[in-house]
């Protein structure tokens, strides 16, 4: 198995940023961070009653890397916050090639089952995390929903130990990264094809080495939109004006394409930010360079993309010279 804490690191690298909290939501079913640098992201909030966050104001203007890092907490709002300004980092990076499922049906929260539903006939799915409507698909699947908020038919999170070894089909909702209960849902999945989900999900090629064979993430359409569903306490209604899905399939070859366009993209970014330290520091100045923090976690990124990089190369690297 990964080690489980792996992907929070991954997480904290993608968002080197000197951006700051420009605004914050956290609305009845989602939680929405905007940052400085116009990045926009959501994770779903915890639903669980809380009459006051000690922190409540004080996070306007914060750096985007300090209320990252409150991923790691066990805090359930904290953790969300983090999940959200993680994305908002993120989002401002261009998205992976991708395929956008169009909104016009029905029930656009249940795209992606939609999508993949050609090769969900008479398999065993199941579903970490409940979503509205999803029901309807009970009679062309052996359709099992695990839900921490059960209603009739859901099973609790334990079943997870006993379902997900033996599923044709696992679809993870993202907040399972929040709660911290996705390196062991991922591990139990291994043998199935896995699904990452939902508006929290990150988009991040090296989910791969988790197992996850598809990332079912958002694209933002109407950002002014998506800002007043969410106050309002908005939950599937964010779907068909305000987001769509996208999905990106992780196979070796597609992942180590996504992972050489984003190591070239920081690589600029650092050649940047070394061109700009040495223009400060030859126009005489003594103070360290105001970016400085910056280019390190810069480095640390490319560090971390050209780690992942490398494994995936050693194994498929003549078939991608080959495509």
């Amino acid at each position: 198995m990964n080690n489980p804490k792996r992907l929070y690191e991954l997480l904290l690298d993608y968002c080197s940023s000197n951006a700051r909290v420009d605004s914050l939501t956290i609305g009845m079913v989602w939680t929405l961070c905007r940052n400085s640098n116009h990045g926009i992201g959501l994770a779903m909030s915890p639903g669980i009653a809380t009459r006051t966050l000690p922190w409540s104001g004080e996070l306007g203007g914060k750096a985007i890397t300090d209320v990252a890092a409150w991923i790691l907490e066990w805090e359930p709002y904290k953790a969300t916050v983090a999940m959200a300004a993680i994305n908002s980092c993120i989002n401002s990076r261009p998205l992976p090639a991708s395929l956008a499922l169009e909104n016009g049906h029905e029930f656009p929260n249940l795209a992606v089952f939609d999508y993949f539903l050609p090769q969900l006939q008479d398999k065993n799915v199941v579903v970490i995390g409940r979503y509205p409507g999803i029901e309807r698909y009970q009679q062309q699947m052996r359709l099992t929903i695990l839900e921490r908020q059960m209603q009739d038919g859901d099973l609790p999170d334990a079943a997870s130990e006993f379902l997900l070894p033996q599923a044709d089909w696992v679809f993870i909702t993202a907040s399972a990264i929040t709660n911290k209960t996705f390196p062991r849902l991922a591990e139990l999945s291994a043998h199935a094809k896995t699904v990452l989900m939902g508006p929290t999900t990150p988009w991040l090629p090296q989910l791969h080495e988790f197992g996850v064979d598809y990332l079912a993430g958002v694209e933002v359409i109407d950002d002014a939109d998506l800002q007043q569903t969410v106050a309002q306490g908005g939950g599937v209604r964010i779907f068909g004006r305000a987001l769509r899905y996208r999905i990106a399939e992780l196979t070796p070859l597609n992942s180590m394409a996504w992972l050489k366009q984003q190591i070239a993209d920081c690589a600029a970014e650092r050649v940047r930010l070394k061109t700009e330290m040495d223009a400060w520091y030859a126009a005489g100045n003594s103070k360290r360079f105001p970016d400085y923090a910056l280019l390190e976690q810069v480095g640390n990124r490319l560090s971390c993309l050209d780690g992942s990089y490398k494994p995936l190369w050693d194994s498929h690297g003549s078939a991608y010279t080959l495509n």
